[in-house]
């Protein structure tokens, strides 16, 4: 591939005509958006410990009354993006939110689509669109984008849970935006009991229901039963993606969630993708290896790759299973068309 012109070969009187008329000429910055082979990214290899955050989250719970905070929220930032940005990679923002006992964080809806993991605590809930889905260890819970959503607390001990929104490519797209709501009143509730069984569901009348997010709740005990089980027959990945139970398709439009069991001892190689991913330690514990890099999560730990790299897991316990839950943007890439697996 040759070489192309600089910037520094035209004249300085030919770019300041450029300038004046917002004209840039693209040759000189050609790789710099097309580089040759494979992009070039800024998301760095990266962790967050658990034990780290959780003394943080809990002293701004003293800090900073929910009145003043509307969402009590440690952004996981990735340094190769800038900690301002408060991205963990190009696409997926994560961060831990902390509801105390009494708590409630008022209800409002957003163009960005959302996810809660549950990390610790029971007694909270998160209401959506009047739906009041109990928040326990191991849980997903959506809010999709446009939902009313608010969060109550009845218990008497700390929750927190993992944020994971498509907030960075909304904003890049200037779609974000928030609007404030009143307390909804809840009137329907485990909508996630009508899909416990694969294969069947709910047909009133003989016809689908017209909602388009008809579960919002993934119980962890019900996810994790479903692991165990494929562990009997599955020969080597035992994996489980969280979807719409009526259509099959993604649970949400731009990121996709998935759960992953590694069996005692079990090293699994992943081939290079084009997405980034997250990875969530729910339980057990396990080494995330890319890049020349090595990561050893705990529960509750969380760390991210970026795309274009192979990866590989390994359980750490000889005797344990461990639980991982992962989040990219592989619909989002597959809507587009970018979407690639290399070997």
């Amino acid at each position: 591939m040759h070489e192309l012109g600089r910037l520094e070969d035209l004249p300085e009187s030919y770019r300041a005509d450029l300038t004046a008329r917002n004209l840039v000429p693209l040759w000189p910055s050609l790789r710099a958006v097309l580089p040759p082979g494979k992009p070039t990214s800024r998301t760095q290899p990266i962790s967050w410990s658990y034990a780290d955050i959780r003394p943080l989250l809990l002293k701004a719970g003293e800090l900073t009354p929910m009145e003043k905070a509307e969402r009590r929220v440690l952004v996981l930032a990735n340094p190769g993006h800038g900690l301002e940005k408060m991205q963990a990679s190009s696409t997926i923002y994560l961060g831990m939110q902390l509801l105390l006992p009494g708590e409630w964080a008022p209800s409002h809806r957003h163009t960005p689509n959302a996810v809660r993991m549950i990390v610790e605590g029971k007694g909270a809930y998160t209401t959506v669109e009047g739906e009041k889905c109990p928040m326990e260890r191991g849980d997903l819970i959506l809010t999709p984008t446009g939902l009313w959503h608010e969060h109550g607390h009845d218990g008497n001990e700390p929750v927190v849970w993992l944020d994971v929104l498509d907030l960075p490519i909304v904003y890049y797209m200037e779609a974000s935006y928030v609007t404030p709501g009143e307390r909804q009143p809840i009137t329907s509730a485990g909508s996630d009991r009508a899909y416990q069984r694969g294969g069947v569901m709910p047909t009133p009348m003989f016809t689908r229901s017209a909602n388009a997010f008809p579960m919002l709740r993934y119980p962890w005990a019900d996810v994790k039963a479903t692991l165990q089980g494929l562990a009997t027959t599955a020969t080597e990945a035992v994996q489980v993606s969280y979807v719409n139970p009526e259509t099959g398709l993604d649970a949400l439009k731009i990121l996709g969630f998935s759960a992953l069991m590694l069996r005692p001892g079990q090293t699994l190689n992943l081939p290079a993708r084009s997405t980034a991913m997250v990875f969530h330690e729910i339980e057990g514990s396990a080494s995330v290896s890319a890049a020349d890099q090595s990561f050893s999560l705990k529960e509750a730990d969380t760390c991210c790759i970026p795309g274009y790299t192979p990866i590989t897991l390994s359980n750490l316990s000889a005797d344990q299973p461990a639980f991982i839950f992962i989040a990219d943007d592989a619909p989002l890439q597959k809507k587009l068309g970018v979407y690639e697996v290399r070997s």
